[in-house]
């Protein structure tokens, strides 16, 4: 009698995710999609994982909180409601070069960057879990939270009042927002933020958000609305509809303070078809421009970290190119930076949509 063998079937998680069918649509087809009918999901995608991190990273401080998550169109935390909005297209490999493709970066598209993202939202909802905006002590020491919100702020790059976390000095745009970037910083568990700011007028923002943090390890949150706002699920919204209003109001006039700069150094495609992609060039000599201009110029990181992604964005935009050899390219491209850098704290002033 022959033995039957018996086949052993790998369990549901082990076996391959088919893939949805819009993956295998072009991009023009794709721009037709409605985000309802993505069918986009947080427990299928590589965002659990960050969102676990986060929560390991409250319990390490005694927070008994945790937020909850779901997909929408753009990073955000609601009034009245301790929640976060995480955009779509996190959830998707193709959906992240979709971004990249509109609007030239992806907000949140590592994981470092990821983490500083969700530890500011966290910010917003923990101030909203616990009515901290209320307290005359908070108000004392951020500010009015009943502030207008502006659809422009204008930064000062040379303030030490505010904490330096998410890119463009985004905790000068709102109290509500420098109380979120001040946890933000103070949230990690390796966090240096006292040797940071030491000397700083922003180190009494984080001391009292590590008082405040500290008087309510353990309690109980006085809001826990579960709501969802705006969920993908229910947006009958087009991609295309979507990227057409967001490159309208994330356009910025940057011509003035990079584009002249960047003709000079750098070519155009067409006058240099088979030449380096300006844009790939500077990510290459990224980590060494870096070093430079810090020991150098003896610049903040933030603000070289800053010159240098946004030069990287508008060499992608302008589709510019390498001329001449990358040796030389470099040492233009440092004086370049040094020269946008000096004038931007001389003018102490950049502008940027919130």
């Amino acid at each position: 009698m022959t033995a039957r063998v018996a086949r052993r079937r790998k369990p549901a998680r082990a076996r391959a995710r088919r893939e949805p069918a819009w993956t295998r649509l072009d991009d023009e087809a794709l721009l037709g999609k409605r985000f309802c009918d993505l069918r986009l999901s947080l427990s299928r995608s590589t965002l659990e994982a960050s969102v676990r991190r986060l929560y390991g990273e409250l319990a390490a401080k005694g927070i008994r909180f945790r937020p909850h998550f779901w997909l929408s169109e753009e990073w955000f935390s609601p009034d009245g409601i301790p929640g976060i909005a995480i955009p779509f297209y996190l959830a998707h490999p193709r959906l992240m070069r979709f971004e990249r493709r509109f609007m030239h970066e992806v907000e949140g598209g590592n994981d470092k960057w990821l983490m500083r993202i969700l530890r500011h939202e966290t910010g917003h909802a923990i101030d909203t879990a616990f009515a901290l905006r209320r307290r005359r002590a908070w108000r004392k020491m951020f500010g009015k939270a009943s502030r207008r919100y502006p659809s422009h702020y204008s930064p000062r790059p040379a303030s030490r009042r505010f904490v330096l976390h998410l890119g463009h000095w985004y905790a000068q745009s709102h109290p509500d927002e420098d109380f979120a970037e001040t946890f933000a910083v103070w949230l990690p568990p390796r966090s240096r933020w006292r040797s940071q700011y030491d000397g700083w007028p922003a180190r009494a923002k984080l001391e009292f958000v590590d008082a405040t943090m500290r008087d309510l390890e353990g309690r109980r949150a006085v809001r826990l609305n579960r709501d969802v706002v705006e969920p993908l699920a229910e947006n009958r919204r087009t991609l295309r509809e979507h990227y057409r209003r967001k490159q309208v109001r994330y356009e910025v006039d940057t011509s003035v303070a990079y584009d002249r700069r960047l003709l000079r150094v750098f070519a155009r495609r067409a006058d240099h078809p088979r030449s380096v992609a300006a844009s790939r060039f500077l990510r290459e000599v990224r980590p060494q421009l870096r070093r430079l201009l810090v020991r150098r110029a003896r610049m903040h990181p933030y603000l070289v970290n800053h010159v240098l992604r946004t030069a990287t964005q508008r060499a992608r935009q302008l589709d510019l190119c390498v001329r001449g050899s990358q040796r030389d390219a470099k040492r233009q491209v440092v004086s370049m930076l040094e020269r946008i850098m000096l004038d931007m704290l001389m003018r102490d002033r950049e502008s940027f949509a919130l």
